[in-house]
């Protein structure tokens, strides 16, 4: 199968989160299988991650090696045969999906672990070996390590927590989704599965892109699979949109006063037409000219990278099961974005006032931020308010 992301993006550490990345310079089935259970585990609620077979890295950055080791082609396929059995003796069963990649003229291959639906997944401590005990893993930074005490007592809970967006859905179906803006986000992402959306049954690239979930008898959409490539995703949540209402004299001061308008569509639609919008109506740059001097002071009334990145958030974040919009209100005074239900209940009213980074262990929509990441709508790793801050300070 054909990666949802450029191998590029991965070997450089870019777009993925590098604890959701690692590399192997050669096929180590014991080793391997323990990150492949960790990142079905997902105990931090990332979103998987990614094992590349045939890359070195340097011991002091972390980073590939280029050009790259690479896999002897005559051993590839067995390779892959080899994992169709080690798959068997992950409890209960999962599937890692693979691509074999071309880097520097060698071949790699792409172990792609999503987020598993059935966790915890627990491995033999050896696959290769028979009878060998059983154990559950978890990734603690770079490393996959056995969850032991309180932290595997958490793991077996999260059975019962899986993110909205990562559910099967019986409502959606293929003719929903729509092929123009699937190709628009893999071409977007540099995906090699742009080139075959045309030759390519549209079931096959959802279920390649790990859009599907459930047993083969009863085969479900994702609700990310709605969020990113249906037009009218309504259909499903409704009142999903963001309505944006200018007071020009404020809210208080003239309150009936405003103009209304709204956005709907996908995700990156409705984020899209709002920021056109936003940026056409409201940024303004202002021209001072400095007495001695040729050169006039140029500035805005708002930095656009702060607006989208909470305008991003708010989708990322919200609650899709509350059929409420998001509302932007702008008034002379500011500008204020709302969202439902607001912040997770991990998040205290302390750190929310500090404006630090705010670290939520439960994600709402853990795979629509995958999507948004891979779009470089938004970087993750709980940077969303710091980077406000830093650009309204800027």
């Amino acid at each position: 199968m054909a990666l949802a992301i450029n191998i590029n993006d991965l070997l450089n550490k870019q777009k993925i989160e590098s604890n959701r990345i690692e590399f192997k310079k050669g096929w180590n089935p014991g080793s391997i299988y323990h990150s492949i259970c960790a990142f079905a585990n997902d105990f931090d609620d990332l979103g998987g991650g990614y094992i590349i077979v045939g890359v070195d890295t340097d011991d002091k950055t972390g980073m590939a090696i280029r050009p790259v080791e690479g896999v002897p082609i005559e051993k590839i396929d067995g390779i892959l045969q080899e994992m169709v059995a080690y798959n068997n003796k992950m409890s209960p069963y999962y599937l890692p999906r693979t691509s074999v990649e071309e880097v520097d003229g060698k071949q790699v291959i792409v172990i792609w672990c999503p987020a598993g639906s059935y966790r915890p997944y627990s491995v033999p401590v050896n696959v290769t070996a028979k009878g060998s005990k059983e154990y559950f893993y978890i990734r603690s930074g770079t490393s996959s390590i056995e969850a032991r005490g309180e932290v595997l007592v958490e793991l077996r809970e999260l059975a019962n927590r899986m993110p909205f967006d990562e559910r099967g859905n019986s409502d959606i179906q293929l003719e929903d989704i729509s092929l123009v803006l699937l190709r628009d986000y893999l071409v977007k992402v540099g995906s090699k599965l742009a080139d075959e959306v045309i030759t390519t049954p549209l079931a096959t690239i959802l279920d390649q892109m790990e859009l599907y979930t459930g047993p083969k008898e009863n085969r479900l959409l994702r609700n990310v699979a709605a969020m990113m490539f249906c037009e009218n995703q309504n259909k499903f949540f409704p009142y999903t949109q963001i309505d944006v209402v200018t007071f020009p004299n404020g809210k208080m001061k003239d309150p009936n006063n405003f103009t209304e308008v709204t956005f709907k569509g996908s995700v990156p639609q409705m984020i899209k037409q709002t920021m056109d919008y936003i940026k056409s109506n409201v940024l303004k740059e202002h021209v001072r000219k400095v007495s001695g001097r040729q050169e006039a002071e140029r500035f805005w009334n708002y930095p656009y990278d702060a607006i989208e990145e909470a305008v991003v958030n708010s989708v990322y974040h919200r609650d899709f099961l509350q059929h409420e919009p998001i509302e932007i209100t702008i008034e002379p005074s500011g500008i204020s974005i709302l969202n439902c239900p607001g912040p997770d209940r991990s998040i205290s009213k302390e750190d929310i006032a500090k404006g630090d980074m705010l670290k939520s262990r439960r994600y709402r929509n853990r795979r629509l931020g995958d999507f948004l990441k891979e779009l470089d709508l938004t970087e993750g790793r709980s940077t969303g308010v710091p980077t406000i801050q830093a650009k309204l300070a800027e």
